[in-house]
Parts: C-alpha cells; sequence; structure tokens
C-alpha cells in the first residue's frame, strides 16, 4: 500500500486508522503487555508486544501490534497469552519481571484467554486459534501444551 493518504479500516465496528503502509499512524510500541502492582497503584513491567512479520525480516521489532485475548497465569508463576493478531505468537513470561521464557507460533492468532487444567497431577494449557481479526489469516485449531 503506497497511497499518500491515511487509510481508515473498518472492523468489528471500530474504525482502524492505518498508514500508508498499513501500519498505525503513531510512534511503537503499537502493542505492550503490562503488569499492575494492585497493592502499589503502579505499573510493575511494560513490555512491547507483538509484531509484524515483515517489519521483524527487516530488523525492526519491539514494535508491538495489535492483540486480542487475556493472559492467564499459572500457580507457579508463568504468565502465557496469545493475543498477538499478525505474528501468531503464543508467549510464556516470567509474572514478577516480564522476561519472556518460551514461546512458540501458532497455526493462526491464539486471540483467545487460554485455559489452564490439571490431569493426573499435571498442568496443562491450551489455546484456541482462530485468527481473522483486522485480516490476520483464520484458522480452526485447539492447541495445548503440556507443563513439566
Amino acid at each position: 500500500m503506497k497511497d499518500p493518504t491515511w487509510l481508515k479500516y473498518r472492523s468489528d465496528g471500530e474504525t482502524l486508522w492505518r498508514d500508508p503502509d498499513g501500519y498505525p499512524p503513531l510512534t511503537p510500541p503499537w502493542g505492550t503487555l503490562n503488569a499492575i502492582d494492585l497493592d502499589a497503584g503502579t505499573i510493575r513491567w511494560k513490555i512491547p508486544f507483538g509484531e509484524y512479520p515483515e517489519l521483524a525480516a527487516k530488523g525492526v521489532r519491539n514494535t508491538g501490534s495489535d492483540n486480542y485475548g487475556g493472559p492467564v497465569v499459572t500457580a507457579g508463576g508463568l504468565l502465557f497469552i496469545g493475543a498477538t493478531n499478525f505474528d501468531r505468537k503464543f508467549h510464556a513470561y516470567d509474572k514478577l519481571t516480564g522476561k519472556l521464557l518460551w514461546e512458540t507460533t501458532l497455526p493462526a492468532a491464539g486471540n483467545a484467554t487460554p485455559a489452564v487444567y490439571e490431569i493426573d497431577g499435571r498442568e496443562y494449557v491450551v489455546i484456541v486459534c482462530g485468527g481473522g481479526k483486522n485480516g490476520a489469516p483464520s484458522g480452526s485449531s485447539i492447541v495445548a501444551f503440556a507443563l513439566r
């Protein structure tokens, strides 16, 4: 898209403004993940969340991106979240520091809040991968991961 005018997209009743290259028309990060200390009323940590694969391939990282879905935290302090619409990643962070511990690419964006469950003493995390928001590819998978 090289049109010199700013673009406006409609999605689910929202108006999404995009620059001529199709990205949000403001300075990144375009999406963040934040941990709030409710006792102190402060932000414990804040990180850029999500990427556009075509920008990451050019070395432009930590842009953040549209994200849809919430996190879940395990009893062991792992924060799991999909939600990144364009890079389709599923992440595990340390809930206290925001340090990325693990990530993988899903078949479609995990625009859903994961669930945690236990069977025979083993903990699992599962996420629905439907994608389809704001022009991202759609999918129809449910992916589960066993925790050690």
